[in-house]
């Protein structure tokens, strides 16, 4: 006897052996049949979805949920465009704290709203004797107060207060770590966010470490959550680059660094596993830290890469000789020079066909360097919702030749790269289906178009969240398509993303999202 019966449902496997189906039958979390093969035998529940459509579960191959969920609880001062009225924000939350001496954080911070960045003299103004941090939206800044530039190293670069990159990483120890317990209800308020947008499974882009960890025991936080049945969706963590330390391994091995206990990709269950090993190799084009060969329009300013290009290179090859596979983050052109050298290398010194290694975001790719992507085998791990939110400011600072290298779509299609979509939660918004919507219009929030002929189809975006996401995490035998063993994760959506006009896909209604075949919100 099936567990669940979904009938009457226009059901959009993304198996090309069958691509459409009408009756999907689920028992215990995997889908057993469609059609023929389950209409006719019994059921518990059968569920008339009254011609709803129905798709694979989406995935989120780049997001940061404790951020996330520390974020939403965080006071913001987005969408202020004014100093004051920033300094005004900042007032009211260091009054709040009880203590002189405790960290106040601020989320929401974009200088391009307000012309310049704040200064530690704006905010020392209204710290009321309290450590200020407050964080740039891209993740890759950071603005900080006279008492928090009192305890760092005299060596630490700034400007005025405004720390990029290490710099940023440098403050961000003094302020953690975070608990457990706060990490888990972080995580989970994040993940049921993701549910509610039709996404059953995602890959945590760097914990433990990096610009981003929370603690040096964040995989605990996880734990915690599955331990307890409150994680909402499957999770794959990428374990910060900097957290491999150098072993004392056998030399057959061939393995100068890892995790304790030799733990690498792979090791977990369909819950919570570890996914790759994500290395930062350059910034962000909201903080124009991203490494560019030429300079940004009207600049002299190329960027920054994290570290010297050498080290970066070794780290890029330790990982691939301790097994790993590598998420490289690389926004611009110049970082995904060096990420491409330094996969390529790694592949020469120990080739595995099979590492499925992924440049994350992609930012700015030049037309040479896609056949490079291709021969190597890396996929691109995309947020097209930079370009539909940001998408302006982008092109601007690029500048026309540049422009439609951005966040590509047709063009790594073409050359055969694997595409693979993802919204780095919560820097923008997080639905696939507005960047499903951008992927195939490129079209931003003010009407410009950036790189049409980047376009791609509505099949094609919708493979990006699904198999392409599957194959990316290396769940390409359970998840990324509704074949009979797979998982029974399922996205039931209000429409068609292929019957309606491009300009609605974004709007289309989440009805239902199943993981396990379990109602992760009510049918």
């Amino acid at each position: 006897m099936l567990c669940t019966r979904l009938t009457n449902a226009h059901i959009l496997t993304m198996d090309p052996d069958h691509p459409v189906a009408h009756d999907l039958g689920i028992w215990r979390g995997r889908v057993v049949g469609l059609d023929e093969a389950v209409t006719g035998l019994p059921a518990r529940e059968v569920v008339d979805l009254q011609g709803a459509t129905v798709l694979p579960g989406f995935i989120d191959s780049h997001v940061h949920l404790a951020w996330a969920g520390l974020k939403a609880a965080t006071p913001s001062i987005a969408p202020c465009a004014r100093v004051e009225d920033v300094l005004a924000v900042v007032a009211e939350a260091t009054a709040r704290k009880a203590a002189p001496g405790d960290w106040v954080d601020i989320a929401g911070y974009d200088q391009r709203a307000l012309g310049r960045h704040l200064t530690a003299a704006e905010l020392d103004r209204v710290s009321h004797g309290r450590k200020v941090f407050v964080m740039h939206d891209s993740g890759h800044a950071c603005v900080v107060n006279s008492a928090v530039l009192a305890l760092l190293p005299a060596d630490v670069p700034h400007q005025d207060g405004f720390l990029a990159e290490s710099a940023m990483t440098a403050v961000r120890r003094l302020r953690l770590p975070y608990s457990q317990e706060e990490l888990a209800d972080a995580i989970e308020h994040a993940g049921r966010a993701c549910l509610a947008e039709g996404i059953t499974a995602c890959a945590e882009a760097g914990i433990g470490g990096g610009l981003l960890g929370h603690s040096p025991v964040e995989l605990g936080a996880y734990q915690l959550l599955r331990d307890r049945g409150r994680l909402p969706l499957r999770v794959q963590l990428m374990a910060a680059g900097d957290t491999l330390r150098p072993v004392g391994a056998h030399a057959d091995d061939g393995i100068p660094r890892s995790l304790d206990l030799g733990l690498r990709t792979g090791f977990g269950d369909d819950w919570l596993s570890l996914g790759a090993l994500k290395i930062y190799t350059d910034g962000g084009m909201m903080a124009r830290t991203a490494a560019l060969t030429a300079p940004y329009e009207g600049t002299t300013h190329t960027g920054q890469l994290q570290d010297d290009p050498e080290r970066l290179t070794e780290l890029v090859v330790d990982g691939h000789l301790a097994g790993w596979q590598l998420a490289v983050h690389a926004i611009g052109d110049r970082a995904a020079d060096l990420a491409l050298d330094a996969l390529e290398r790694a592949q020469t010194l120990r080739p595995r066909p099979d590492a499925r290694h992924r440049v994350e975001h992609a930012g700015l790719i030049r037309p040479d360097q896609l056949p490079r992507f291709a021969r190597l085998g890396v996929s691109a791990v995309v947020q097209p919702n930079f370009l539909r939110y940001f998408g302006d400011d982008y092109a601007d600072v690029m500048g026309e030749a540049r422009a439609p290298w951005m966040y590509r779509g047709r063009g790594f299609l073409d050359h055969g790269v694997t595409l693979v979509g993802s919204s780095d939660r919560p820097v923008t918004d997080g639905s696939p289906l507005r960047a499903i919507q951008f992927m195939v219009e490129r079209t931003s929030l003010s009407g410009r178009r950036i790189g049409p002929d980047e376009g791609v189809t509505v099949d094609e975006a919708l493979r990006a969240y699904t198999v392409a996401g599957a194959y990316a995490c290396r769940w390409d035998d359970s998840a990324g398509s509704l074949t009979p063993g797979k998982r029974a994760d399922l996205v039931v959506l209000g429409d068609d993303p292929r019957r309606v006009d491009p300009s609605r896909i974004g709007d289309i209604e989440v009805v239902a999202t199943l993981v396990d075949g379990r109602e992760g919100k009510r049918l």
